[in-house]
């Protein structure tokens, strides 16, 4: 079976396009020895604290591999209180019994903001037998404590995103506000890709380090460069072509496309397994990839100073 390094893997990562999923590049032998390096390996739990759940379905949304093979073959994936029948008091129990049992060595995926205010009270997760409310702030820094490393999937997790927009009543913050003492990996956009999630995962797993992030955390391999140098609407730009409205032909810079300042790749990857992307709708880039989204991305359809 061929194995492959980190310097292949790093370029395969880089270079799958839309309508490529990030497995299928990797060939299939090669996510069969992806999956004998995760084989036995410390499992994930996912928690969800102030979001809508998106970011599960655009993990749901993969099909190559299906999600059935990425839950049971490429990661292992041991509590997802969306995908998971159990609730309640033994849903928390198996939670604490798994962070536990891998205590030090578990990868935690946390999903939406971190609500601080009134001591974490806007955001209760689970409850334990004798019925007392876990918050998501007190799970965060509970279970963060013993995992080797947490990711942050999507634009709430990483910096707040909508949940912690202005005035932001919850004081919902990001993932990496709270947990100062590990590693936190920020999975950006809203939603977050799902090839980025996975690429990260198994490289973590594969290599039992983190890849390479950029100042917000970010893995260098999926955030590399801002969308206006790819961005199919280039071109236009270059001409002096603008767009008065969303939807017309031109660039969209005028009409609150932040292509200048998101760094991401939507443009090569696209969204729904390589359907489209909101640039190439007729939709202006809101740079939802940035710890300044949203409320700094305003206004979401005038025209942006990027100067700013």
């Amino acid at each position: 079976m061929r194995r492959i390094s980190r310097r292949e893997f790093l370029r395969i990562c880089t270079g799958a396009t839309a309508g490529i999923g990030l497995l299928t590049a990797l060939e299939p032998t090669i996510v069969n020895t992806l999956a004998q390096a995760a084989e036995g390996k410390p499992p994930v739990i996912w928690l969800q604290g102030s979001g809508c759940s998106g970011c599960s379905v655009s993990l749901l949304n993969t099909v190559s591999p299906s999600i059935e093979k990425v839950l049971l073959d490429i990661i292992s994936l041991k509590y997802h209180n969306t995908l998971m029948a159990s609730t309640g008091a033994k849903a928390y129990n198996f939670l604490a019994e798994m962070a536990d049992k891998y205590a030090g060595q578990f990868v935690l995926v946390v999903e939406g903001g971190i609500s601080t205010a009134a001591g974490g009270a806007y955001c209760y997760i689970a409850e334990t037998e004798d019925e007392r409310e876990i918050s998501m702030l007190e799970a965060l820094k509970h279970f963060g404590s013993k995992a080797a490393a947490v990711v942050a999937a999507g634009s709430c997790a990483s910096f707040g995103g909508i949940p912690g927009a202005a005035p932001n009543p919850t004081g919902v913050v990001g993932v990496w506000e709270i947990i100062k003492d590990r590693p936190v990996v920020n999975i950006g956009c809203c939603p977050m890709h799902p090839d980025d999630f996975l690429g990260t995962l198994v490289y973590m797993l594969k290599y039992d380090d983190i890849p390479e992030l950029d100042e917000y955390n970010r893995p260098k391999m999926f955030f590399p460069d801002i969308i206006h140098v790819g961005c199919p609407r280039c071109g236009y730009f270059a001409r002096g072509i603008f767009a008065k409205n969303p939807g017309d032909e031109g660039c969209l810079a005028f009409v609150g496309c932040k292509g200048m300042v998101a760094r991401a790749r939507c443009h090569q990857r696209q969204w729904n397994n390589g359907t489209n992307w909101c640039i190439a709708a007729g939709a202006p880039c809101q740079a939802c990839s940035e710890p300044t989204f949203p409320d700094e991305c305003s206004p979401l359809y005038g025209r942006y100073r990027v100067s700013d």
